[in-house]
């Protein structure tokens, strides 16, 4: 009986954890957390916990008793700093114990470890240490960005990808006065492409957020350690008592410097999830090889973490599967809900296939020399997965 050791006790380190139990895993499970908070679904951060519809207790993933149940421990609030793989080598047998070292001296050991410690925002040269700029990742962070909010300040949220749409789209319907700053011309045009980044566009200005897009950021303004402003390489200073950096993340692999795992963009896996003999990883972390499509792919959202979590479990008890998924992600802004499947380049064929964009729902296909690459719903979530079985 094998004992498991996941590092990271957040949506895919705790699918891990349930999918080994029910494939009747009965080996030692612990699962290691760098937060003092049980497991819990980061998605809802920037939307309902932040408009405070949600306690932050809603957002826990399972209740404690559902906890007790799995037969796990769970070290919480103890970040892991250090991973040494078993015997020193990084192709050594599965059988002996690798050790994990956590930040507060703890040595943990185990014959398999699951690599789950997600990512680490980016942020703007000058922006630790300085009053009102926050960052979205953890439960804390919403819970301090609400506190400020609540207070009704000036906001400027930097980044016009999926994060720093929510948060723009959060806080105008809180009431706020908002302003949208980012390098694209269009509201997530590098996800969705420019047809429907055009129309998401459209939507912010029309629910009121100020929009500067194209433009970078110079640096933040500040008095007394608070920021005041962001100036933008423009030159133009957009006054702010709140900023949200929103400029995109890293995956969080310093604490494996020395482990001698491949770690480039996340920590490089074949296409079993598997980093090193004994090692896997899952979530934004996990840079894996996806056999159908012959390349290497790392995706960034809930779905992908909890569907790597079952095959992970899977290989860690012998079965050897390999990890080949339809790319998705979605995103719910205003009253507007988008389900992305595969892949919807800004190069692609766009057609509309059902709805009609002017009535606020439809499904579009994305062509690549005149194959379906990709499907997008926007609100019709139901058609959008039919439209899926289109994509080669």
């Amino acid at each position: 009986m094998t004992d498991v050791l996941i590092v990271g006790a957040s949506a895919g380190g705790l699918a891990v954890a349930e999918a080994l139990r029910r494939k009747g895993h009965q080996g030692g499970l612990t699962l290691l957390g760098a937060e003092p908070h049980p497991p819990y679904d980061r998605p809802p951060l920037s939307k309902q916990v932040l408009s405070g519809a949600w306690q932050s207790e809603r957002a826990h993933l399972r209740a404690e008793a559902q906890l007790a149940e799995l037969g796990a421990e769970f070290v919480l609030g103890d970040p892991a700093v250090r991973l040494a793989p078993a015997a020193g080598q990084v192709a050594s047998a599965a059988a002996a114990a690798h050790e994990v070292v956590t930040a507060s001296g703890r040595t943990l050991r185990a014959e398999a470890v699951v690599l789950a410690t997600g990512l680490t925002p980016s942020r703007l040269p000058g922006q630790d240490g300085l009053a009102g700029v926050h960052v979205l990742r953890t439960l804390d962070d919403a819970l301090a960005l609400r506190a400020h909010l609540l207070d009704g300040p000036r906001l400027v949220v930097v980044g016009e990808g999926v994060l720093g749409a929510e948060v723009a789209a959060t806080a105008r319907e809180m009431g706020l006065d908002v302003t949208l700053v980012g390098l694209g011309r269009a509201v997530l045009a590098d996800l969705i492409g420019d047809p429907a980044a055009t129309l998401l566009t459209r939507l912010h200005a029309e629910r009121g957020v100020r929009l500067r897009l194209g433009v970078g950021v110079e640096s933040l303004a500040s008095e007394g350690g608070r920021v005041t402003g962001v100036r933008l390489a423009s030159g133009e200073l957009l006054p702010a008592d709140a900023v949200v950096v929103a400029i995109g993340s890293r995956p969080a692999t310093a604490w494996l410097d020395g482990s001698g795992l491949p770690v480039g963009d996340g920590v490089e896996c074949d296409a079993r999830l598997r980093a090193a003999d004994g090692v896997y990883a899952v979530g934004d972390l996990a840079s894996w090889h996806h056999e159908t499509l012959d390349r290497r792919l790392r995706l960034e959202n809930r779905t992908n973490a909890v569907e790597q979590a079952q095959v992970v479990a899977a290989n860690i008890l012998g079965e050897e599967r390999a990890y080949t998924p339809i790319p998705y992600f979605w995103t719910d802004q205003y009253d507007v809900k988008i389900q992305a499947h595969g892949f919807l380049s800004r190069d692609a064929e766009v057609e509309v296939v059902e709805g009609d964009p002017e009535q606020n729902r439809f499904v579009a296909l994305y062509r690549l020399g005149g194959e379906v690459a990709g499907v997008l719903g926007w609100n019709m979530a139901k058609a959008a997965r039919l439209h899926r079985q289109a994509l080669t």
